[in-house]
């Protein structure tokens, strides 16, 4: 057995979410989620401050994840901080899920595979490459090893009707970015991919697989589209950066 059979749709999980995390009255049913502590803050910011928000869960990694409750513009969302890859992510996922989430928002960096794309653009993956162990526990494999994003035209048509510009189009989720390989690079961008990150396939299949909506848009940090790779927004982030994305994602999150 490898990993390509490990999805069983036949029997029941050992440990389901609902065992780790009670039901919450009245918790949002949107929810945001981002990666960084100070995209967080951002978000935070925008709703008034942190002691507008309040914090209606601990969710536990390895270290504590607080899950808070904002409103925005007269809309109750949940918003938290989550772990980099695609075990972290769809685990608090699936605990948020089991507290009353229904609509998530994920929104994070990710590293260009064409050198013309620039610096902080938008991307809509609409097909994930699962080059990612998760994703096989909540779906079979796919003949081209591509999963669907089902959430990518809605998403797209939001940020289109808020003209924020925006690209659609495939990424290659992978859990070893020190192994992102000049020969995988060229398949995967022969193949479409615009982009690089490590949850996109992960939480589709998640999302297909528990029937809830996982909406996800990337913005360009990195680039590995030229010669060599180029650091450009990754490390540089400034926090106008980070207002204008925690902007488009709320103003996305209660439109969803």
């Amino acid at each position: 057995m490898n990993i390509l059979n490990a999805f069983d749709g036949a029997t029941d999980e050992i440990i389901k979410p609902s065992d780790i995390m009670n039901r919450i009255e009245g918790f949002p049913e949107t929810v945001i989620v981002t990666f960084g502590s100070r995209m967080l803050e951002k978000l935070l910011d925008e709703c008034g401050g942190e002691n507008n928000a309040e914090i209606v869960a601990n969710l536990q990694i390895s270290f504590t994840v607080p899950v808070y409750r904002i409103k925005y513009k007269g809309k109750e969302l949940a918003i938290y901080q989550t772990a980099v890859g695609g075990p972290a992510t769809v685990g608090l996922l699936e605990e948020t899920a089991a507290m009353g989430g229904k609509k998530f928002l994920i929104f994070g960096s990710c590293g260009s595979l064409d050198k013309d794309i620039t610096d902080g653009h938008i991307v809509v993956p609409d097909e994930a490459y699962r080059d990612e162990g998760t994703s096989y526990h909540y779906a079979p494999p796919s003949p081209d090893g591509y999963i669907r994003v089902n959430s990518a035209e809605r998403l797209f048509s939001i940020l289109t009707e808020l003209e924020v510009p925006a690209l659609r189009g495939r990424t290659w989720t992978t859990d070893a970015f020190y192994r992102e390989t000049r020969g995988n690079f060229e398949k995967r961008r022969n193949e479409g991919c615009l982009t690089v990150e490590m949850e996109c396939s992960a939480a589709a299949a998640f999302a297909a697989f528990r029937n809830v909506e996982v909406y996800q848009f990337l913005y360009t940090a990195d680039n590995l589209g030229g010669g060599e790779w180029e650091r450009r927004l990754l490390g540089g982030m400034t926090d106008d950066h980070r207002r204008t994305y925690a902007r488009i994602a709320l103003e996305a999150a209660i439109r969803l």
